[in-house]
């Protein structure tokens, strides 16, 4: 659990969630399609670097996940 008091003293904790990213792993993965996101594509790694130079930048938000997911939901 994340203490409030971590927080008063400028520590944030975020998390970033990424889709299927333009990555080797994900281009040789025969069953990943950019058909399945709905933006038609799959997401950059500049992209997913973008969100984290933005959390770094910011002090005021916390305790947030950030989904870089092209609008692609899976529900587990």
């Amino acid at each position: 659990m994340f203490s409030s008091s971590f927080a008063r003293e400028g520590i944030t904790a975020n998390a970033i969630s990424p889709a299927l990213i333009e990555t080797e792993m994900v281009t040789s993965n025969l069953k990943a399609s950019p058909d399945l996101i709905p933006v038609g594509r799959f997401g950059s790694v500049d992209e997913v670097a973008s969100v984290a130079v933005m959390l770094a930048a910011n002090g005021y938000i916390t305790r947030q996940t950030i989904l870089v997911t092209g609008g692609w939901y899976v529900a587990m």
